[in-house]
């Protein structure tokens, strides 16, 4: 049985989305900002957890957004058609209410269009949250609590929402902290996850497991509501995890733009007919199983030729590899042809920030990233 003793003072985020679009269940905190360079130092040092760290998240540059602007274009009808397979199959198996609780920060603008879909494509009535899940400490329990026992949603309704998959780290993150939830409250949320990409075979239910540049995951916070990456905090604090909003980059929010691109494809009606009426099926569970293995076996290759002693040190496909330049301390960028398009942005930022780029024509993905082991010398 559920015992209500929930913080009444906790308020939702809208970040910088439509007001019914999505609610981020997080705080906003003040924040000390570190550089990169700082921020990696403390992290493999082990002094600091990453959930506890903020670098200040600079504007893009012209070159790089209209870059994002094309990509959007180029992939916005395939975006669309993998947003309208996710609702079709949340659709199918979801009766009633649903809430859709997107992983932060990479699943909110999927779970802005997935919502959207459902209301368009099938009428359905579903809600829209976005909370902080971090790697080694869990998904944010508190805003389960304030789902469950303030907005009284069943456990039943929720369905995670994420935009990629790589290592599966995450992944199993989401499913053994639900389950210990689960336990310890007395309550059944489904411990599946919904992605776009599947690249790493680990997802319950997926749209493809092409390694294709997902345009959101090119920006941080400027397509994902000018909210920053989650900072955590205790469970006994009876606070929402923490986040900073980066309302500096105002003028270059293009998080309700991005949706409103994106949305627009709905009414072509090659959305729907390009798409498996119900592609979750043996052969997809087979993909999955296959891709699991063949991650597997690429993330073992890759320890061993790059001797690498921390696997969370290894970022394959684009959408990793992007976050990586972005906001760590890279040391490689492997790809398998610098002729391909889908990797032209990665290029860009490789260069801007004079990052190696290797060519490899073997490579399961299209991008690898590597985070650099950093000297701590002297660090206090």
């Amino acid at each position: 049985m559920v015992v209500d003793t929930m913080n009444s003072s906790l308020t939702p985020i809208l970040g910088s989305y439509e007001k019914n679009d999505c609610k981020f269940l997080l705080q906003e905190t003040k924040c000390e900002f570190i550089s990169i360079e700082e921020k990696e130092k403390l992290i493999q040092s082990g002094k600091r957890h990453y959930s506890e760290l903020l670098n200040k998240e600079l504007e893009p540059s012209d070159d790089y957004l209209n870059l994002f602007f094309h990509f959007t274009e180029k992939y916005k009808s395939k975006l669309a058609q993998h947003v309208f397979i996710l609702a079709e199959k949340i659709n199918h198996y979801q009766e009633g209410q649903i809430t859709l609780v997107s992983l932060a920060r990479a699943g909110t603008p999927i779970g802005v269009l997935v919502k959207k879909a459902l209301e368009y494509f099938f009428n359905r009535n579903v809600v829209h949250y976005s909370i902080s899940i971090i790697r080694d400490r869990g998904i944010d329990t508190v805003a389960l609590d304030y789902l469950i026992k303030m907005k009284s949603y069943t456990p039943e309704s929720i369905v995670f929402i994420d935009g990629w998959t790589a290592k599966g780290v995450i992944t199993n993150e989401l499913k053994n902290s639900i389950l210990t939830y689960n336990q310890e409250n007395g309550v059944y949320i489904k411990p599946l996850l919904y992605v776009i990409s599947d690249t790493g075979g680990v997802a319950d239910y997926f749209a493809s497991q092409e390694d294709y540049p997902i345009p959101s995951s090119m920006l941080n916070s400027t397509v994902s509501g000018l909210v920053s990456r989650t900072l955590w905090q205790e469970p006994e604090s009876q606070q929402f995890h923490g986040c900073y909003i980066n309302r500096h980059l105002k003028d270059f929010d293009y998080s309700q733009w991005f949706i409103v691109q994106i949305a627009s494809c709905f009414e072509d009606k090659e959305i729907i007919i390009g798409s498996k009426k119900d592609n979750y099926n043996i052969d997809a569970i087979y993909a999955r199983k296959s891709r699991q293995k063949t991650m597997e076996e690429f993330i073992s290759s890759m320890i061993k030729k790059y001797v690498i002693d921390d696997i969370n040190h290894i970022k394959p496909g684009i959408a990793e590899s992007t976050r990586v330049i972005l906001r760590r301390v890279p040391s490689l960028l492997i790809v398998r042809s610098i002729e391909c398009e889908k990797v032209k942005h990665l290029l860009m930022l490789a260069k801007e920030k004079k990052v190696k780029v290797e060519v490899d024509s073997s490579l399961l993905f299209e991008a690898c990233a590597l985070i650099k082991s950093v000297s701590i010398e002297g660090l206090e």
